[in-house]
């Protein structure tokens, strides 16, 4: 097994290892920020940046390989959805949120799977696809370290530091939502050709 797909299974297993992290009942707070929500915060980002670094390897030493283009994408929705789900149970997004992910990522699936079925055409991402890649993982970033929920600017309560916090992280995820579902409308769109001459 090459570099680049060993460092998409250590972000696999980084996963289950953010999943218990909440139940460990860790003491202590930085900055009115529970140690809990940063330790969890700190291997997030890690888990994020060997997204890059595994793509980056696989690309630079051509170890490009079928089972890596399989549990890439895996890892990635995965780590994702698994943050958004701690995010939710601790009350600091609303489930659309995550219901708005999942329901796009069933989408964009199965129109890539139909695709390379039909035509064997691997669909690239587009720009709105970047543009959520990009917010949703820094949007969570932030929201980790926010002790207030989502959209909390908006009660007129919060001022100074967590004002910010609360301000950058509901940004990102807003746009990050916006662009989820742009570029699921983008997939809904090509998907009429693919399906020509069955919806009669």
């Amino acid at each position: 097994m090459n570099l680049a797909n060993k460092l998409t299974l250590f972000r696999i297993i980084l996963v289950p290892i953010i999943l218990i992290i909440p139940y460990l009942n860790i003491q202590g707070s930085v900055l009115g920020i529970s140690l809990t929500y940063i330790i969890i915060d700190i291997i997030f980002i890690i888990a994020s940046a060997t997204d890059k670094l595994d793509g980056y390897i696989a690309r630079s030493r051509n170890q490009i390989t079928t089972f890596g283009k399989f549990l890439d994408p895996i890892a990635d929705k995965i780590l994702v959805i698994v943050a958004m789900l701690i995010l939710l149970e601790a009350d600091k997004i609303p489930a659309w949120i995550p219901a708005i992910v999942v329901i796009r990522e069933f989408i964009v699936s199965g129109y890539r799977l139909i695709a390379v079925e039909k035509d064997g055409k691997v669909i690239a991402a587009s720009i709105w696809g970047k543009i959520k890649t990009c917010t949703q993982m820094l949007g969570l970033v932030v929201a980790f370290v926010d002790v207030n929920s989502f959209g909390a600017i908006f009660n007129g309560k919060l001022s100074g530091l967590p004002f910010i916090i609360n301000l950058i992280s509901t940004g990102l995820l807003s746009i990050s939502v916006l662009a989820t579902i742009f570029s699921g409308i983008d997939y809904l769109k090509e998907s009429k050709d693919l399906f020509k001459g069955e919806m009669k």
